[in-house]
């Protein structure tokens, strides 16, 4: 008879203590007996450990190293679970466990606390925290509003000064596209139609701007010729 092995789910675990005296005491090995308990008894194998070390759990990702690294192997890794002892391993403050949580889930990173079972980030409808998720998401969009109004402001200032900001600059801008408008302008001149001008280019072997595109070589078009004369009042 033939036993098919489960395949183990991987997963990163967290611990952290708060004070500098629990470093050496019952505060990692309790939460690593947690962890390590509750992944064995769902095949689950952790692949790296996290230990946050005498950091307050009031403290947001930025202030604090190894979650800061956590996040960062999750996005490096194909890991998308994390065990911790409890809820109040990764944060205390309400606000920034939910601000942390969210992070995990933009992640697609479940979060689950080893002590009862419960995953952290599945999204519940408590009150309290559909408002903060509410409040943050406010903030999100407020933030973006106002960059976007920053940029737009700072593009007319330049507009004002320099003429254009932003975006591919105009047939023209460099002295081989000068020369070859010259060209177009001098043909033009001669009586040459837009259809007439853009074959000769063609057969001349005077490359557009963009000499290729999908692969393909591209050609001077009667379109294309229409709005560089256009464009430079020729």
């Amino acid at each position: 008879m033939c036993h098919i092995r489960a395949m183990k789910s991987k997963a990163f675990s967290y611990l952290r203590v708060s004070g500098k005296g629990q470093i050496e005491g019952d505060g990692f090995p309790r939460q690593r007996d947690t962890v390590n308990r509750y992944a064995k008894g769902h095949q689950i194998e952790i692949e790296r450990e996290f230990c946050e070390k005498a950091v307050s759990g009031t403290k947001d990702a930025f202030d604090r190293e190894a979650l800061t690294y956590l996040f960062v192997a999750l996005k490096a890794n194909g890991v998308r679970l994390v065990l911790v002892e409890r809820a109040d391993r990764l944060a205390r403050d309400f606000m920034i466990s939910e601000i942390l949580l969210g992070e995990f889930r933009k992640l697609g990173v479940k979060v689950i606390s080893a002590e009862c079972g419960t995953e952290l980030t599945v999204e519940d409808d408590d009150p309290t925290k559909k408002l903060i998720r509410q409040v943050l998401g406010a903030i999100s969009e407020w933030e973006k509003s106002v960059i976007v109004q920053k940029l737009r402001a700072a593009r007319m200032r330049i507009r004002k000064t320099a003429g254009r900001c932003e975006g591919r600059k105009p047939y023209g801008a460099s002295e081989d596209e000068k020369a070859i408008i010259a060209r177009i302008s001098a043909l033009k001149a001669s009586g040459a139609s837009q259809a007439s001008i853009a074959g000769l280019l063609n057969t001349e072997g005077v490359k557009p701007r963009t000499p290729a595109r999908a692969g393909k070589e591209t050609k001077w078009h009667p379109t294309t010729i229409q709005r560089i004369l256009a464009r430079h009042d020729l």
